[in-house]
């Protein structure tokens, strides 16, 4: 029990940080509702600037299988799709090492192990799982492990701190005898509505525990940044950035600033958990001592 919240714990670090002194700032993931239906979902946001465009495609580690093949198809369209992950080249997943044990596969403590937990009990699937990475207009736009452990140590950041920050917040947490109960029946879509308000409300609560100065999001940013404006000057007009929603804030700040102007926005489901429906009402049975109905007369 404890390892599973954790692990919704950690997926909670995807979510949006609203940037500070931008107000406007656009959203980028949000909850959509109504009696038949609750949508977690994520934005396309397109910026352009001197006949190029830019897509912030938000990222969700967990989700339908719909959502990622809805991404996948977006993905033709663009010449250089810049993604996120910590590591070199040699940590993107390849075709033939998809089925590897999860031990092989270097990540951050353990994350994509967690996910896998989460997607598992949430009858969702992996992002890592579900993405070809090896496409070949996509370009690596991340820090290096190396580089990550070397930041965070300077700035005296961790994982677990920024967990822990989370859980002192304040932050809207589901009701936790709900939870619990939903977790107790075994029924995935329960659990996914008791979370589902957390998740897409995200983005007040990640600006109290992180925000564009972190490790993980800012000095990340950075980096791909420097990694678009080298497709820029290699002739890329149609590009896109795959990242964690929580990137976006801070991201799009960073594309305003250099001259971008942001020009459309859609939504994508990345979760659509249909809702439990009321049962018709059973007719009252007959009152044995009532006395019977008399015939009706036909019209003259």
């Amino acid at each position: 029990m404890k390892a599973l919240l954790t692990a919704l714990a950690a997926v909670w670090l995807v979510l949006p940080a609203r940037a500070e002194d931008a107000p406007k700032a656009s959203d980028f993931i949000r909850v959509d509702e109504d009696a038949q239906a609750a949508r977690l979902q994520t934005g396309v946001t397109r910026y352009k600037k001197d006949g190029v465009t830019v897509d912030l495609i938000g990222a969700i580690h967990i989700a339908d299988a719909a959502y990622y093949k809805n991404l996948s198809g977006k993905f033709d369209n663009y010449q250089a799709v810049l993604f996120e992950m910590v590591g070199d080249d040699k940590a993107i997943p390849k075709k033939e090492a998809k089925d590897a044990p999860a031990a092989d596969k270097k990540d951050l403590g353990g994350l994509h192990q967690l996910y896998g937990m989460v997607a598992k009990f949430l009858g969702l699937t992996g992002q890592m799982e579900s993405i070809d990475y090896t496409r070949k207009n996509f370009v690596h736009a991340d820090i290096t492990l190396e580089e990550f452990q070397k930041l965070q140590a300077e700035k005296g950041e961790s994982l677990l701190g920024l967990i822990a920050k989370a859980d002192q917040s304040g932050a809207k947490e589901p009701d936790a005898a709900k939870l619990m109960q939903a977790m107790l029946s075994g029924n995935s879509n329960r659990m996914k509505l008791e979370i589902i308000h957390t998740l897409g409300s995200g983005d007040d609560q990640i600006a109290a525990f992180a925000g564009s100065n972190s490790v993980i999001v800012g000095d990340r940013n950075a980096k791909c940044i420097k990694v678009l404006d080298s497709q820029v000057d290699k002739g890329r007009k149609r590009l896109a950035i795959f990242y964690g929603a929580a990137h976006f804030p801070d991201m799009e700040k960073r594309l305003l600033e250099k001259g971008y102007q942001k020009v459309s926005h859609e939504w994508v489901t990345a979760w659509d958990i249909p809702k439990p429906q009321p049962k018709a009402a059973a007719p009252a049975p007959a009152d044995p001592a009532a006395p019977p109905a008399e015939p009706k007369k036909k019209a003259a």
